[in-house]
């Protein structure tokens, strides 16, 4: 694994608290006119989403000249150096635009194939959480305790997959999983359910088809706070697990059945 240097962590930390509180600033003077939908009606973006993506865009652009950049907002740039920042500039903004709380702006560096760190920014909690394989995750620079294990049958599991496609292939892998869970939350930002993840809040996320803008900052997270992370083939799809290491196994045992 690569690990990052000190100039990396204040960088990410930077970045996403830039971009989510740029964000919220957006937010609370009005943003109603810049709402628009992508792929379905719960799939939206914002002139926040676009400006914060922009500004950290604009900084690596300085700061790192070398590195690629992926953004959910079509930021993209080639990598010279083998890094790439993955940005979701604002994560969860379905619940941003009603006026919840459940959101963030995150972002992930990686090497080649290696998760270097993951930086998420929650405004409602003013929190930074900065973490990955080789770096302990921290909230507000203050390392968290070490995951306690837990079984599925324990663990309250974070997920989403709409009631109509229950009944198609990629359901029943789905089933499979969330019928063994404790219990199960739908919250609306992938990000955001790995912070409480790596905090021990919650103890599983699993979901398919997910974007590397919504699994790897979060993950990294997790691999920070002693967690566990896979992806499994199952139902046509491919599923990404995080979380509590027997509640990941168990659940790709499941989803592999």
């Amino acid at each position: 694994m690569t690990a990052p240097t000190d100039a990396d962590v204040r960088l990410a930390a930077e970045l996403v608290r830039g971009a989510g509180s740029l964000a919220a600033k957006m937010r609370h003077a009005g943003i109603g006119d810049s709402i628009e939908t992508k792929t379905s009606v719960s799939d939206l973006v914002t002139a926040a989403d676009k400006a914060a993506e922009k500004a950290i865009v604009d900084r690596l652009a300085a700061e790192c000249p070398g590195d690629g950049v992926l953004g959910e907002e079509g930021s993209a740039r080639e990598s010279i150096t083998g890094r790439v920042w993955t940005i979701d500039p604002v994560d969860g903004t379905y619940n941003f635009v009603r006026g919840l709380d459940w959101w963030c702006s995150a972002l992930a560096l990686t090497d080649g194939d290696d998760i270097v760190l993951g930086a998420v920014y929650s405004p409602a909690e003013d929190a930074v959480y900065v973490g990955g394989p080789e770096l302990p995750t921290t909230r507000n620079g203050v390392r968290l305790d070490a995951m306690a294990d837990t079984p599925l049958s324990l663990a309250c599991l974070t997920t989403y997959l709409h009631p109509a496609k229950l009944g198609l292939p990629v359901g029943e892998p789905y089933v499979r999983v969330a019928s063994l869970a404790a219990s199960i939350r739908i919250l609306g930002s992938g990000s955001m359910d790995l912070t409480a993840i790596a905090q021990g809040k919650l103890h599983l996320f699993c979901q398919h088809s997910v974007p590397d803008w919504d699994r790897l900052p979060g993950a990294a997270l997790v691999l920070g706070a002693g967690g566990a992370t896979a992806q499994v083939e199952a139902g046509g799809v491919l599923w990404s697990l995080a979380g509590a290491p027997s509640a990941v196994a168990e659940a790709a045992d499941a989803l592999a059945s």
